[in-house]
């Protein structure tokens, strides 16, 4: 048997981190299994599901490089599909037709409400001839559930899990408008699609016994189902908005690479011994359903953000540089042009050294793109004092003398501040702050060998002029 699995969501909104996290999940257990890994788009819902939002899903799966193995499909493609499948269960008696009045079901739902009891249909109509139907009524598709013993699902994750079926009623499988609705659908597209293994978030696991009760009626094999709890903000409610980022491309954006994303997603919920870090191939040769645990997630920004540090210190510099180059551009509204390519370039290695995110490598890395004068942070404004210019003054005509490569540089401020009486810190805290406009940068001599003796003197030369 081959596996297959499917990533299924609604195209109503951003997605959000916690359908990332199920659909690397399905993509990891495919891949480990050496089965497909499918994609369904379900936009039944046409008053919410926008063109935006299903390109929204598209990109993200894009981005983490979860690819699926075939294109994608649509759910509303398929409703002559959902509609037979129902007719099909009318004629073999396990659907009926249902032709109760919005002031009958209205009724229900008051009498329900007055004994403080959740709402069920009745099932009226599961016995009563079509010849009994008041005229102007168009019915709705009912399942005729069971209504003593129980369903039980045998979860991958969770186990047995089972309910009374006195707890469900006859749900609706198509609407009066012929439309159907989203448990029924998503069973008829599971089956045709020939899915194995459904494996989703554990607030579907009411959604999973009605569901199992349709696989039933139509004597079709019930896929295995797994549930993965959900993922909590870190004070351990409900994930939103007011935790911070949940929308999967807001962390592209501010700068996370997907891998990283991706690696801190798969230990969120599933845990292999002691390894943090680990690569695509690991994932796939690791991850099972086994190892899921049952207990919901904590989202830990500061966790993501120290697993992408790691990220970023090992990722190839030339890929960081088109990343950062293409950020900073975006922030200018300009190219950079070449020679300030070539810098960052240069200066790459030592930048991802101590930045965490890309939006921090651009941000270290936006004073070699800066013209002068530079603007200047408060502190660095500071370290212009009078002696520091004098020592900025003498400087500048030593490095001239040198080849302008890192050691010497280094060695030039060196001996100037043993010549001086100085502290090394002392003369060399306010050339950092002429040369970035901040005191912060990589290492001062390979910066300035990356600048350039005409750029070093440029800068230089316009805080003397100041």
């Amino acid at each position: 048997m081959t596996i297959r699995v499917r990533f299924a969501p609604s195209p109503t909104g951003m997605l959000h981190i916690g359908s990332v996290r199920t659909a690397l999940f399905n993509f990891l257990f495919a891949r480990h299994h050496g089965g497909e890994f499918l994609l369904r788009v379900e936009d039944t819902d046409t008053t919410r599901s926008t063109p935006e939002a299903t390109q929204v899903i598209f990109d993200v799966l894009d981005w983490l490089d979860i690819k699926p193995d075939q294109g994608p499909v649509f759910q509303s493609t398929r409703y002559a599909r959902h509609r037979e499948v129902a007719e099909a269960m009318v004629a073999a008696g396990t659907a009926y037709r249902c032709y109760c009045s919005r002031e009958e079901l209205a009724a229900m739902r008051a009498a329900a409400d007055a004994a403080k009891k959740p709402f069920r249909y009745d099932g009226r109509w599961r016995d009563r001839d079509a010849s009994e139907a008041p005229a102007g009524i168009e019915p709705v598709i009912r399942l005729k559930a069971p209504r003593t013993g129980e369903t039980v699902v045998l979860d991958k994750v969770k186990g047995e899990v089972r309910v009374r079926n006195a707890e469900l009623d006859d749900m609706i499988l198509v609407r009066s408008d012929g439309t159907p609705t989203y448990l029924h659908a998503v069973v008829v597209d599971d089956h045709d699609m020939a899915i194995t293994h459904v494996i989703r978030g554990d607030d579907h696991l009411t959604n999973t016994f009605r569901q199992a009760q349709i696989y039933d009626a139509m004597g079709w094999q019930r896929p295995e189902f797994a549930h993965l709890p959900l993922i909590h903000g870190p004070d351990g409610g409900k994930l939103s908005k007011r935790h911070g980022a949940v929308s999967t491309l807001q962390f592209r954006d501010e700068g996370y690479l997907p891998e990283a994303l991706c690696n801190y997603l798969l230990r969120l919920g599933w845990g292999h011994g002691d390894s943090e870090i680990l690569s695509r191939e690991d994932q796939i040769r690791l991850f099972d359903l086994d190892g899921v645990g049952r207990g919901a997630a904590k989202m830990d920004y500061a966790k993501l953000l120290q697993v992408n540090a790691v990220w970023v210190r090992a990722a190839d510099p030339d890929r960081l540089t088109r990343l950062v180059i293409e950020r900073i551009e975006a922030v200018r509204g300009d190219a950079i042009g070449p020679v300030a390519a070539g810098r960052i370039a240069a200066l790459m290695p030592r930048l991802q050294e101590r930045s965490r995110t890309i939006a921090e490598l651009a941000e270290a890395a936006m004073f070699l793109v800066r013209d002068v004068p530079l603007p200047f942070t408060e502190k660095a404004a500071a370290m212009m004092t009078d002696e520091a210019l004098d020592d900025l003054s003498a400087m500048v005509l030593d490095f001239a003398k040198t080849d302008y490569s890192a050691p010497a540089l280094h060695a030039a401020m060196v001996a100037y501040a043993e010549e001086s009486g100085k502290k090394l810190k002392v003369v060399a805290e306010p050339l950092r702050a002429a040369l970035t406009g901040s005191t912060i940068s990589p290492p001062l001599d390979a910066t300035m060998a990356v600048l350039g003796q005409f750029e070093v003197e440029r800068r230089v030369f316009a805080v003397l002029a100041d």
